[in-house]
């Protein structure tokens, strides 16, 4: 279907208010622009069909859209679309219902069986390799007060499974330090959690917090725990930045070959978590998935040992 402007004014409202919605949320910056341009689509699919009230919207045009997008030629290379990006544009429509929800609206009905994404395989560092990454902040900057916050970094991403965006979020009063947890307040899906930190964990967050954030120019004036130069909130450039100085620092070639992600990092602890023993729910709280079924990608991993 070629792409075109949306004509129906109660669509356009909405699609601008879940771009807010997510955009207040804290969602990440490719589900802020991949989500709505789903969206888009699906209205415009709509607008095409006759289908002008979203309060008219059932099960049934729900699955005639999405058979529409499994017969639709990929626009970015040869062929139909992949599972997996039949799987996004699924997660956008759950996303659209959530909001609609959230929004005292009656969310339409979706009966559709995620795709199964063939040789999907999740990558994720050993624990030995988690060890090299933390070892290298030993040299990974000039500066003492920037590798104490590439540690910090690494004990949020790793052994607190954050993602990128809960870590840039991250504020001074989310840590409680006498009862050795980390309220996350801006995940994905608004979902809070407190997550547990361990003692040697916590001193490294102390070392940061209580001593290296205080070099950082004006950083008593923010109430961020992770701050810039400018004591700013970083940005996710920045922990991909401080990232690759680590795995630089490690002198690893391995390292180097693996392209390690801070999302790679959380998929790590999940796994690591999975492989000592822990209830697939437990690890599900841990993460903040909203469902289940989000978890269980890792469980391929006992199904591939």
């Amino acid at each position: 279907m070629k792409k075109s402007a949306l004509k129906n004014p109660s669509y356009k409202a909405l699609l601008l208010s879940f771009k807010d919605w997510l955009d207040v949320l804290g969602f990440s910056e490719g589900m802020r622009k991949n989500y709505p341009n789903h969206l888009c689509e699906f209205f415009y699919w709509l607008e095409c069909h006759g289908h002008t009230e979203i309060n008219i919207i059932n099960k049934d045009i729900v699955k005639q859209y999405y058979n529409y997008l499994k017969q639709r030629p990929n626009k970015s290379r040869s062929g139909a679309l992949s599972a997996s990006s039949l799987n996004h544009h699924q997660q956008a429509l759950h996303k659209f219902r959530d909001y609609l929800s959230k929004h005292h609206k009656k969310p339409f009905k979706m009966h559709i069986k995620r795709e199964k994404v063939e040789d999907e395989k999740l990558k994720y560092c050993t624990t030995e390799e988690v060890k090299q990454l933390f070892k290298a902040t030993k040299y990974s900057h000039e500066l003492p007060r920037f590798r104490a916050r590439q540690k910090a970094l690494l004990v949020c991403l790793y052994s607190l499974g954050m993602r990128r965006n809960e870590v840039i979020n991250l504020m001074l009063n989310d840590i409680l330090w006498d009862k050795e947890r980390v309220f996350i307040r801006k995940g994905k899906n608004y979902k809070e959690r407190f997550v547990p930190i361990n003692h040697y964990n916590l001193r490294m967050l102390e070392d940061y917090v209580f001593d290296a954030r205080l070099d950082f120019k004006q950083a008593s004036e923010s109430d961020y725990v992770f701050v810039s130069r400018r004591s700013t909130k970083i940005s996710g450039c920045t922990i991909e930045n401080d990232l690759k100085m680590i795995i630089k620092a490690s002198n690893s070639e391995e390292l180097k070959y693996r392209n390690i992600t801070p999302h790679m990092l959380r998929h790590s602890i999940a796994t690591h978590f999975l492989r000592a023993g822990m209830k697939i729910e437990d690890i599900q709280q841990f993460l903040g998935h909203a469902s289940l079924e989000s978890t269980q990608i890792y469980t391929h991993i006992l199904k591939d040992d």
